[in-house]
């Protein structure tokens, strides 16, 4: 250290002793230095990793006794290097199913998922993203809000919050409504601001699905599951404050919050309504934009309900998929193709699972006259059209998946459709509406701490 203490004063008065320049110049070799011994330790510890996955052998006999927590994860971290080039690291005589077997093991006893889960993790990742979703679902996300446009501008609401002692800053050139919060003396959700109004606090990645939307001044609009409005004051928001903007939500229990919430934003354009969203083609249609926020798992909100990892499994995701084909029929159902540029539909859900993605939407393209077009979204990764042995629709491409690994938001999903005919395809059928006992029932309710 002494060395480098020497060598930065010889540069410094090489320099001159610039004072305009010289301490940035100074901070600036220091920076680069610091940067250097860390890349220099990051590949030493890479290259003992190596080694150490090199030189991994399976347990073998019975496993009586549970490893602690740090050996298993440097175990899972050797098997993932190893399925990642397989063909050279793999023991002799051992599979490629003893050594997932034994990943989804250890990642069960680590990180507490039940089997399933992991399973479905492993077929939509490979192992060494799979871990890195995990990882990432271990963290909280950042903390978001959204600027009330009704009311103020991101601008002025940054100015009033950073005189608050609020560290902020805005959350990308994809949005100009929102900030991210890294620091507040006061809290975020109690603050005058907040209180009159002002800013709205929701995940980032609750902002794509009205970008999608993109609704414009004096439409109809219709958002089906819309509670607690976040979404709902967003898209008033978008089209400010005119035309007709229907709030519905099945549960009649936070229709108090939606109504506040849309109370303190200054929202005049929405009528609230308590239906089942199945119903709606049967009560009023001639929409020209749905926005369908299904009920789903919460697969994708995990850092925010970490008790979905013990308790979602293959049965809920099915049950989802089910009740999300039948309100995805009825969202569009309700659009009108009459409308400029023909009816928009989106349908989101905070789910990674493909069965609830890109299998739903592709049953509505086999059952309505609907495509998919571009989302609009700026990022995000490309819908699958390949999945295990399942083939979706080459359009799938269009729409967009969100990973907290990869996008530092919450795991989420997003797919565009225009509805260009009211009439059915050939050998489509009305839906029949929803049984008595069944409409009764409450849709299975998504993750507890999921943020619209």
């Amino acid at each position: 250290e002494d060395e480098d203490d020497d060598d930065e004063e010889e540069e410094e008065a090489e320099s001159g002793g610039d004072e305009s320049g010289g301490e940035e110049l100074a901070f600036e070799r220091k920076a680069r230095k610091t940067v250097a011994r860390m890349e220099a330790e990051a590949a030493e510890q890479a290259s003992e990793q190596r080694g150490a996955a090199a030189s991994f052998t399976m347990p073998t006999g019975p496993r009586e006794e549970m490893p602690d927590i740090g050996t298993l994860k440097s175990r899972i971290a050797d098997v993932v290097d190893v399925l990642g080039d397989f063909a050279s690291k793999r023991q002799e005589g051992v599979t490629r199913v003893e050594y997932v077997s034994l990943l989804a093991e250890d990642l069960q006893q680590v990180y507490g998922y039940n089997g399933e889960l992991v399973e479905l993790l492993l077929q939509l990742f490979s192992p060494a993203e799979a871990l890195e979703f995990i990882e990432a679902s271990e963290k909280p996300r950042p903390v978001t809000i959204r600027t009330n446009t009704l009311k103020t501008r991101r601008r002025e609401l940054a100015q009033a919050l950073i005189s608050r002692n609020v560290s902020l800053d805005p959350i990308s050139k994809w949005s100009s409504e929102g900030l991210q919060i890294y620091e507040s003396a006061v809290p975020i959700g109690a603050t005058p601001e907040y209180l009159a109004g002002h800013y709205m606090i929701q995940s980032a990645s609750s902002f794509l699905p009205v970008l999608a939307l993109d609704p414009q001044p004096g439409q109809r609009v219709l958002d089906m599951a819309s509670a607690p409005g976040g979404k709902t004051s967003h898209i008033a928001a978008r089209m400010g404050n005119s035309g007709t903007l229907v709030a519905n939500d099945f549960n009649k229990q936070r229709l108090p919050s939606l109504a506040s919430n849309l109370a303190r934003q200054g929202v005049r354009c929405a009528i609230l309504l308590h239906a089942d969203g199945r119903e709606f083609p049967r009560l009023m249609g001639g929409f020209d934009r749905v926005l369908l926020d299904a009920p789903c798992t919460g697969l994708g909100v995990i850092s925010k309900d970490p008790a979905v990892k013990a308790e979602k499994g293959f049965t809920d995701v099915q049950r989802c998929q089910q009740l999300q084909k039948e309100l995805l029929l009825a969202a569009i159902d309700s659009c009108t193709a009459n409308s400029a540029g023909g009816g928009i539909v989106v349908y989101s859900t905070c789910s990674i699972a493909v069965e609830e993605n890109e299998a739903v939407v592709d049953y509505a393209l086999a059952s309505r006259n609907v495509k998919l077009v571009d989302t609009g979204l700026p990022f995000g990764v490309e819908g699958l059209t390949r999945y295990r042995s399942k083939r979706f629709h080459a359009s799938l491409k269009h729409a967009r998946r969100f990973y907290p690994h990869t996008h530092n938001m919450d795991g989420f999903f997003v797919a565009k459709l225009r509805k260009f005919s009211n009439d059915l395809p050939p050998g489509a059928q009305q839906q029949p509406p929803p049984s008595k006992a069944a409409s009764k029932k409450k849709p299975p309710p998504p993750s507890k701490k999921r943020q619209k």
